[in-house]
């Protein structure tokens, strides 16, 4: 029987790249996102077997009805991605801006990755994905709520692999932490190490497959969150 991957958010950039690669292995995926039209086009040109639904996570009670829905016409589920994410520049701490990225990446990351792992204890294994972000390891004034929201999502999964190490599952966590990807929510005068998004989704594949805790995407990522996590704040402000 192949296995079953659910990606939220995979209309485009990361999503998309892992919708294909994921599809290229031999799995059925289910495809989620705002823009219905950019998944029945992602769809038709999947080598394998796909269902879409359109879904705004920004709505919370919507999204895990619609999840539900996807899940019962898949026949089951393995893997889940959590990839839908938005963020501003926003130094002007526009509160709509702010809003909307706690919306999403915060109330509606938190209301798929609970039901997630309430389905995945109730069948006994699972693996819960969440695309944080290199941005998650510090605060930023450029893009504070963004920020904040990511270490949220890193935090809460944490969280949940402690819960699942609790009960003694075989249901792994890998917090994902992109550096510059070639997408749209790369926002930047100053973008260095920019991956391209087939690197970038084959690396997260990879350490999906091998169960991974962590990951940095790409790899040389690293040094730059050694480099952030010992860097005086009085610096920090001033490039960040």
């Amino acid at each position: 029987m192949n296995k079953k991957v659910i990606i939220i958010g995979a209309s485009s950039g990361i999503g998309e790249g892992l919708a294909r690669i994921y599809s290229e292995n031999g799995f059925t995926v289910g495809l989620t996102a705002r823009r219905l039209e950019l998944l029945q086009h992602i769809s038709k040109e999947l080598p394998g077997r796909s269902f879409i639904r359109r879904m705004d996570i920004a709505n919370s009670d919507q999204a895990v009805k619609i999840l539900t829905e996807l899940i019962n016409e898949m026949h089951g589920l393995d893997i889940i991605i959590i990839n839908a994410g938005i963020g501003f520049i926003n130094p002007e701490l526009d509160w709509e801006k702010e809003k909307s990225t706690i919306d999403v990446n915060v109330t509606g990351f938190t209301a798929i990755a609970d039901f997630a792992m309430k389905y995945f204890f109730e069948q006994g294994f699972g693996q819960l994905i969440g695309i944080s972000s290199i941005s998650a390891l510090r605060g930023s004034t450029h893009a504070p709520a963004y920020s904040a929201s990511k270490a949220f999502m890193s935090h809460y999964l944490e969280g949940l692999r402690l819960l699942a190490l609790k009960k003694k599952l075989p249901i792994y966590i890998t917090d994902i932490k992109p550096g510059f990807v070639d997408t749209a929510m790369a926002k930047s005068d100053t973008l260095f190490w920019v991956a391209s998004v087939r690197t970038a989704a084959m690396q997260i594949y990879k350490a999906i497959e091998k169960k991974r805790p962590h990951a940095y995407i790409t790899k040389r990522w690293r040094l730059i969150a050694w480099l952030m996590k010992i860097t005086p704040a009085r610096i920090l402000a001033k490039y960040y």
